[in-house]
C-alpha cells in the first residue's frame, strides 16, 4: 500500500522529526493502524516506523519512526505493510 509524506508532527514554536503525518491513498485510518512504514532514501538507506493514531478527518495517520526523518522525505512515497 503506498501513502506520502505530508509534514511533520508540529507545534507551534518547534516540529518533531521522529513524527510524521502521512496520507494514505485508498484506505481507511482504521485499516492500517499499528502496521509498519518504510521509507528509502535516495541513498538507499531505510528508515522504518509504526503507525500510531489517526491524524484529523481526512485519512491522515501519525507515524513515529526510529531515527529522524530529514526534510527531504517531506512529499515523498513510503511503503505500508
Amino acid at each position: 500500500m503506498n501513502a506520502v509524506i505530508v509534514n511533520f508532527r508540529r507545534g507551534l514554536h518547534r516540529q518533531n522529526t521522529t513524527q510524521a503525518v502521512i496520507k494514505v491513498d485508498g484506505a481507511k485510518t482504521e485499516e492500517v493502524l499499528k502496521k509498519t512504514v518504510t521509507w528509502k532514501s535516495p541513498s538507499g538507506k531505510e528508515i522504518k516506523g509504526i503507525i500510531t493514531a489517526k491524524h484529523g478527518n481526512k485519512d491522515c495517520v501519525r507515524a513515529k519512526f526510529e531515527r529522524g526523518l530529514p526534510g527531504q522525505a517531506i512529499g515523498t512515497k513510503v511503503i505500508i505493510s
